[in-house]
């Protein structure tokens, strides 16, 4: 007697289109673009930001695709761009520092545009996806050998909120004291500042075994993207059937975010960078954005 084999059958769910979300940033990003670019009459906004989006949307795209390496290549083409042409070749501070300086010198351009693009109103959209996929700083503390915590996060919080801070008065004090050639002193001040987020960066990732403790304690520009972050329409979400609570996705997370939990008020919340790791990490694929 013949015994049919009984037929297998896949569980999974049917993936969305790898190009459909891409497609979107990109469209969001030549929006601004082009806005900006007719409002100004400078070419300069229309390569910027057609540059970053493009940039991202490939970025996504290969991940999607799972090609290895697709995040550390969009945040080298995007970060690299910014640091070296933006701030070292063009002498944009594109720091918090320039941030306060064309925003007390009423200028709507460079680092106001940049922030209100990145770090104030975007986020709204895809929350802190910024320093996940386009950072400077991030994309040399990722090459580090830390990429998962090994102990628990410090209540060294408050040292960014003094970072900012000092920040604010370390502009103010020069308008308010009317110092002479505040441009050049930008232009230095973008790369000495780098030079120090480089330098505590790093010491605090071998220190802490933690490749991004530098964005938990230090960095200044989280205390923009946080509150904006909380409300973000992109994010990382669970679905409680498929969960088996396994905790691999928190244990990979760079962040300490509290994953299997769909709730906007969970623990480190805000922190999430979009680096995708506890979606690859899931084994029942409960995970998704």
């Amino acid at each position: 007697m013949i015994v049919a084999k009984p037929q297998k059958t896949d569980n999974k769910k049917i993936a969305p289109r790898t190009w459909v979300l891409p497609l979107i940033l990109w469209a969001l990003f030549e929006a601004i673009a082009i806005t900006l670019w007719l409002s100004t009459d400078k070419s300069f906004y229309l390569f910027n930001f057609s540059y970053i989006g493009t940039c991202l949307s490939l970025g996504i795209f290969l991940y999607a695709n799972k090609v290895k390496g697709s995040r550390h290549i969009v945040q080298f083409a995007i970060g690299s761009y910014m640091l070296v042409y933006l701030g070292v070749l063009s002498n944009e501070n594109m720091q918090i520092e320039g941030f306060w300086y064309y925003l007390f010198s009423g200028v709507l351009q460079a680092a106001v545009i940049h922030y209100a693009v990145a770090k104030i109103f975007g986020p709204l959209l895809f929350g802190r996806g910024w320093c996940g996929y386009a950072c400077w700083t991030a994309m040399v503390l990722d090459l580090l050998p830390f990429k998962k915590p090994k102990k628990s996060r410090r209540n060294l919080g408050f040292i960014r909120y003094l970072i900012f801070a000092i920040s604010f008065l370390f502009v103010s004090s020069l308008f308010l004291r009317k110092v002479p050639e505040l441009e050049k002193i930008m232009a230095i001040s973008f790369i000495v500042g780098n030079i120090l987020y480089y330098a505590v960066g790093i010491t605090l990732a071998f220190v802490f075994k933690d490749n991004r403790a530098f964005c938990k304690y230090i960095c200044p520009v989280t205390i923009f993207l946080k509150p904006a972050s909380y409300y973000s329409l992109l994010r990382v979400k669970v679905d409680p059937t498929l969960c088996i609570d396994c905790g691999k996705c928190t244990k990979v997370c760079p962040m300490d975010v509290d994953v299997p939990n769909n709730s906007r008020k969970k623990l480190n919340g805000t922190e999430c960078i979009l680096c995708l790791k506890c979606i690859e990490k899931c084994p029942p694929q409960a995970l998704r954005l």
